[in-house]
């Protein structure tokens, strides 16, 4: 088994494009695949715990790092809660609601402490 400890942004960064392979059809429990994949998750979940909250900021910005960094896109946000809704999401317009948390956690495997911490929406004058 190739898995490595996750010390940096780089090494995550390949743990999610590693375990990303196997969303489509994932492997079954116990399989050299299935043990990989158990393996990677908890390394993943192990980084985020420790480096998500804190170094990626407000529940936003972890929408945006998804987005960059982790090959996620606007278009599919805007499929799991709806087009105009990413956009404001995004610009800090409108606040995430609960249901929309429990989805993008679900979906995009992050963790729901990320996304429901308080922040500010924009301020217009």
């Amino acid at each position: 088994m190739d898995v490595k400890p996750l010390h940096n942004e780089r090494d995550y960064d390949w743990a999610i494009r590693e375990v990303s392979r196997y969303f489509e059809s994932e492997p079954d429990p116990g399989s050299a695949d299935g043990d990989r994949f158990e393996v990677l998750s908890t390394l993943i979940k192990a980084y985020e715990d420790k480096h998500f909250a804190t170094k990626h900021g407000d529940p936003v910005d972890v929408l945006h790092f998804a987005i960059e960094s982790m090959g996620r896109s606007q278009a599919e946000l805007a499929g799991l809660i709806g087009r105009n809704r990413a956009s404001e999401i995004l610009n800090r317009v409108r606040p995430l609601t609960l249901d929309m948390i429990r989805t993008i956690s679900q979906e995009w495997n992050l963790p729901i402490e990320a996304l429901a911490a308080r922040y500010d929406l924009a301020t217009y004058a």
